[in-house]
C-alpha cells in the first residue's frame, strides 16, 4: 500500500486514472444520448449506467485527494477528451438514416439520375424560390453513405444548396448495402 501514497501516484498516475475515467464516462454519455435519440430504449440506460458508474468512481478519488491540484486539472481534462473521443465513435458508428434534401437552380435531371444509378431513392419536385424555379431532390440515405451522396452532389451539380437532417423514424424499408431498416432508426 505504500505505493498508493507515494509523490508518484498521487501526482501522475491517479491523474491519469482521472483522466481516463472521464475519458470513458464522458465517451459513454456521448453515446448514451445517441441512442436515446435513435429510440433504443434498453441500450440508452445500460450505457446510463455505466456512464454513472465510472463517473462515481472518478469523483470520489477526486474528493479523497483534495489537496491534489493535479487532480483538479485532471478532471476537466478527462471531460474535454472524452467529449472530442465521444464524437469520433459517434460518427465512426453512423448509426441510422439521415434526408438530404437538394434545392437546384440548375436542371436536376442529370443529378437525379446519377443518384439513382448509384441505388439511392430519390424523390424530385419542381417549386418557385426567391429568385424562380428550382427543383428540390429528396433522398433518405443510410448515415455511412451521406459523404458519397455529397460527392456525387459536388461533382454534377456544385452550385446546389442542401441541407442533411436525422431521421428517428422510417416507416417503410430501405435497402441500403445489403442492411434493411424499418422503424426506429
Amino acid at each position: 500500500m505504500e505505493q498508493f501514497n507515494s509523490a508518484l501516484f498521487s501526482y501522475l498516475i491517479l491523474p491519469i486514472l482521472i483522466i481516463l475515467a472521464r475519458i470513458v464516462d464522458v465517451s459513454l454519455g456521448t453515446l448514451k444520448i445517441l441512442f436515446i435519440s435513435k429510440g433504443y430504449k434498453y441500450l440508452a440506460p445500460l450505457l446510463g449506467f455505466f456512464e454513472v458508474l465510472v463517473w462515481l468512481l472518478a469523483i470520489t478519488k477526486i474528493f479523497q485527494n483534495l489537496d491534489n491540484w493535479v487532480c483538479y486539472v485532471a478532471y476537466p481534462l478527462g471531460f474535454a477528451l472524452g467529449s472530442y473521443i465521444g464524437m469520433i465513435i459517434e460518427e465512426k458508428l453512423a448509426i441510422g438514416v439521415q434526408l438530404i434534401r437538394i434545392i437546384t437552380r440548375k436542371d436536376a435531371s442529370t443529378l437525379t439520375k446519377v443518384l439513382r444509378e448509384g441505388g439511392y431513392g430519390v424523390t424530385s419536385i419542381q417549386a418557385e424560390g426567391s429568385t424562380g424555379k428550382v427543383g428540390i431532390l429528396y433522398s433518405i440515405v443510410n448515415r455511412k453513405k451521406i459523404k458519397d451522396v455529397i460527392q456525387v452532389i459536388q461533382k454534377h451539380n456544385p452550385n446546389a444548396f442542401y441541407t442533411i437532417e436525422d431521421i428517428r423514424f422510417v416507416s417503410q424499408q430501405i435497402k441500403d448495402d445489403k442492411t434493411l431498416y424499418a422503424g426506429k432508426i
